[in-house]
C-alpha cells in the first residue's frame, strides 16, 4: 500500500491496482499550488470523513474527470453527492465493507459535520483500511477519544494519520496519547499548518512525541509512504 500526502488532510492511496483519494481539498489549499494538479488526479474511489469544505472541496471536480468513480462515506454525504450524479457506497460507524482494493471500516470521530451550504453532513468518522496485508488508520478530524482503544482490538495497525493542528482537532499532546491508544510508536501527522489557526511548532510537536516514547512524522506535500 502506497500513500501520498497531498496537503492538509488529503491523501492518495494506491493499493491492489486501485487509486483512492481521501478528503480532497487541493484547489483551495494555497500550499498545494504548483505541487499537486487536481485536474491530473486519477482515482477509482473517493473516501470522505465528513462534510466540511476543507475535506470535500474537490470531490465533484475529481469525479467529473473520473467516470465510474465511487464515493465512500456516511449515508448523508453519499446521498448529498448522489443527488449531484456521483455514485456512492454509504457506510456508518462500526460498519465494514469489502471493496476490490480491500476492507474499509468506518470508525468514530468526535467533531462536527455540515456542508458549506449549511445542510446536515451526518456524523463525522475515520477509516481503517485493510489491504495488501496491511492496516492503515485515517482518523479524520477528531478529538482524542477513548474509542480509539478499540481499533487495535479489531486489527493490528501498521500506520496511522492523525490530526495534530490543534484548535479544531487534537493537538500534538492529545495525538501522542492517541498513538498509544492505537498501539503505534510512529505516526504521521496531518491537518496542520494549512490555516493560521492550525499552525504548529514542528520541533515542539516532535519533542512532545519523543517524551512520550513516540515518533511524529510531519510530511511535506507530495511525500510518499510505503505501508
Amino acid at each position: 500500500m502506497k500513500v501520498q500526502f497531498l496537503g492538509h488532510a488529503s491523501l492518495l492511496i494506491e493499493s491492489e491496482g486501485k487509486k483512492i483519494i481521501v478528503d480532497p481539498f487541493i484547489s483551495g489549499n494555497p500550499a498545494a499550488q504548483g505541487k499537486i494538479d487536481v485536474d491530473s488526479i486519477v482515482a477509482d474511489y473517493i473516501l470522505v470523513t465528513h462534510a466540511h469544505q476543507d475535506h470535500i472541496l474537490d470531490v465533484e471536480r475529481i469525479a467529473a474527470r473520473n467516470p465510474g468513480l465511487k464515493l465512500v462515506s456516511n449515508f448523508e454525504i453519499v446521498n448529498y453527492f448522489g443527488q449531484r450524479g456521483i455514485d456512492g457506497h454509504p457506510m456508518n460507524h462500526g460498519g465494514s465493507w469489502d471493496f476490490d482494493f480491500g476492507r474499509v471500516t468506518y470508525v468514530n470521530a468526535i467533531h462536527t459535520s455540515s456542508f458549506p451550504d449549511g445542510s446536515y453532513g451526518g456524523q463525522p468518522g475515520g477509516f481503517v483500511i485493510e489491504s495488501e496485508g496491511k492496516a492503515l488508520y485515517i482518523a479524520g478530524d477528531t478529538a482524542l477519544t477513548y474509542d480509539m482503544k478499540t481499533i487495535p482490538m479489531m486489527t493490528r495497525l501498521d500506520a496511522a494519520f492523525l490530526p495534530v493542528g490543534d484548535n479544531f482537532t487534537m493537538g500534538p499532546g492529545s495525538a501522542a496519547i492517541a498513538a498509544d491508544f492505537i498501539g503505534l510508536d510512529r505516526v504521521i501527522g496531518y491537518h496542520f499548518d494549512t490555516f493560521d489557526l492550525i499552525k504548529i511548532d514542528h520541533a515542539e510537536a516532535k519533542e512532545i512525541f519523543r517524551k512520550a516514547g513516540k515518533e511524529l512524522i510531519l510530511p511535506s506535500i507530495g511525500d510518499i509512504f510505503e505501508i
